[in-house]
């Protein structure tokens, strides 16, 4: 059986998928604005600000687990959990990490089509990243959830 110590470390584990995404996400701008950057150099800082934008689901997940850890002394501190502490721990990770995983390998996905608006007019990037920034919401709204869950254990 897993003590509290262990259940933690999947916690933290789980809030690194957001992690994932954000691989995703960046995968999906970067190699289509390759190709766009080929075509129009002029377009590289529109297609590079868009590229980083699903970085943010991974650094989300990051700062859950760094949290998780902490919370559970595994940084910093004793590492003495019961096991309902660390089950608190480990499902605090689901809300960062399942939301990082989507949003960001969305967000690089909406991103993606957004290059269209970009190839037609660099000064039209903004609108690009507005339409990828809509769905960092859910990102975002998963990190304050897993520190809320973090916080109470």
């Amino acid at each position: 059986m897993l003590d509290g110590s262990s259940l933690a470390l999947i916690g933290a584990g789980i809030s690194s998928l957001a992690g994932v995404g954000s691989l995703f996400g960046t995968y999906y701008i970067a190699a289509g604005g390759a190709g766009l950057v080929s075509e129009k150099p002029e377009s590289f800082g529109s297609v590079l600000l868009t590229s980083a934008l699903p970085s943010s689901q991974g650094i989300y997940g990051f700062l859950a687990s760094i949290l998780i850890l902490q919370q559970a002394g595994i940084i910093g501190g004793d590492a003495s959990l019961t096991v309902s502490q660390g089950m608190m721990l480990m499902l605090s990770g689901i809300p960062v990490g399942l939301l990082g995983l989507f949003s960001g390998a969305f967000q690089g996905k909406v991103l993606q089509s957004g290059l269209r608006i970009i190839a037609a007019n660099t000064a039209d990037a903004g609108k690009s990243v507005i339409l990828g920034v809509l769905l960092e919401s859910m990102a975002v709204f998963g990190l304050l959830l897993s520190i809320i869950i973090i916080s109470n254990v």
